[in-house]
C-alpha cells in the first residue's frame, strides 16, 4: 500500500465512527464519508482478513509437518504454528463479522495478530523449508499494521 493510499484511507477511516451506541445500527455513510471512502475502508478490512486467512492456512500446514514428539526445535515450530493459526483465524472472524465493534477492541485484536505473526515468522526463519510460512506470517503482520493505520 502506498503512503498516498494509506493517508487517503486513514482520512476516510477517521470519518467513520469507531464506536456505536448499543442497539442502534451504524449509519452506512457516517460523518460525511463518501461511498468511495467507505468502500476503500471495507476493501482494506477485507485485505487484512484475507492475509490472516492465508497465514492461518500456512501456519496450520507447517505445524502439521512437525510431530509432537519431535526434537525441541520442531516442537517450538509446532506450538508457534498452531498458536499463529488460531490467532489469525480469530482475527479473520473478527474482521468478517457484521457485528458492531469498537475501535479499541479491533486494535487490540490486530496488534495481537501482528505480534504473534512476527514471533512465528522468526521461529520459522530458523527451520529449512518454512520460508513460505514465514513469508505469509510477515505479510499478515504487515496487513494488520496497514489496517490499524486506517483506524487513526
Amino acid at each position: 500500500m502506498t503512503s498516498t493510499t494509506s493517508r487517503r484511507t486513514a482520512r476516510a477511516a477517521s470519518r467513520i465512527p469507531s464506536r456505536t451506541t448499543p442497539g442502534t445500527p451504524p449509519d452506512p455513510f457516517p460523518d460525511g464519508a463518501s461511498p468511495q471512502e467507505l468502500f476503500r475502508f471495507l476493501e482494506d478490512r477485507f485485505t487484512c482478513a484475507q492475509a490472516c486467512t492465508e497465514c492461518a492456512r500456512a501456519c496450520a500446514l507447517r505445524a502439521s509437518f512437525a510431530g509432537p514428539d519431535g526434537p525441541e526445535g520442531q516442537e517450538l515450530v509446532r506450538r508457534k504454528g498452531i498458536m499463529c493459526a488460531e490467532v489469525c483465524d480469530a482475527t479473520c472472524r473478527v474482521l468478517s463479522e457484521q457485528a458492531r465493534q469498537d475501535e479499541e477492541t479491533l486494535r487490540i485484536q490486530l496488534e495481537w495478530c501482528r505480534t504473534v505473526c512476527l514471533e512465528c515468522a522468526h521461529v520459522f526463519d530458523d527451520h529449512p523449508g518454512a520460508e513460505n510460512s514465514a513469508k505469509a506470517c510477515r505479510e499478515c503482520a504487515q496487513a494488520c499494521a496497514d489496517f490499524m493505520a486506517t483506524l487513526v
